[in-house]
């Protein structure tokens, strides 16, 4: 049958063959730049995500000095020591007159597994000594909480106030 087409009829079917195909390849092609848009976009996304998760250096210093330190629970002895030490010399530095710091014992936490260790500190100070004390707090790594806190002012001398704080941190 194609030997009886005139060679005017073949090159229209040739034509037409590559046209079909043309046809077929442009609409492939149009779905797959479609989608390849697409995953640009989520990749420039997911580049961002990345970008903002991985801070630069600075940015790691600011977040780490904003984070309160902490170190894992030692023996129940081992970390009162520890937490003495620390909590006495942050006491000195803040320039507080100070008790001999109290063990009121521990308890049990259910929620952690470990034992919550606690510590009552009484001392008299200038407000503003307290309240550097109090913003440092955070810098003792084996400090787990404040549980109470009673700031009382003399009456005849206002910036002189009497610190009542019981602190506390986890044990073993």
């Amino acid at each position: 049958m194609i030997e009886k087409l005139s060679e005017r009829d073949k090159r229209a079917l040739k034509i037409g063959a590559v046209c079909v195909v043309g046809i077929v390849v442009f609409a492939f092609a149009a779905e797959w730049l479609g989608h390849w848009g697409q995953v640009r976009k989520s990749l420039a996304t997911a580049k961002a995500d990345l970008k903002a998760i991985n801070p630069s250096k600075a940015d790691q210093e600011g977040l780490r000095s904003i984070v309160p330190a902490f170190e894992m629970p030692q023996d129940e002895e081992e970390q009162k020591v520890l937490f003495r030490n620390k909590l006495n010399e942050q006491l000195k530095k803040a320039r507080i007159n100070s008790k001999p710091l109290q063990t009121l014992g521990t308890v049990k936490s259910r929620d952690t597994g470990y034992e919550l260790l606690r510590l009552k500190c009484s001392g008299k100070a200038r407000l503003a000594q307290v309240l550097d004390f109090l913003a440092n707090l955070n810098e003792n790594p084996y400090l787990v909480g404040i549980e109470e806190m009673q700031i009382k002012c003399d009456p005849k001398k206002r910036q002189e106030v009497e610190l009542d704080l019981i602190v506390s941190t986890l044990t073993r």
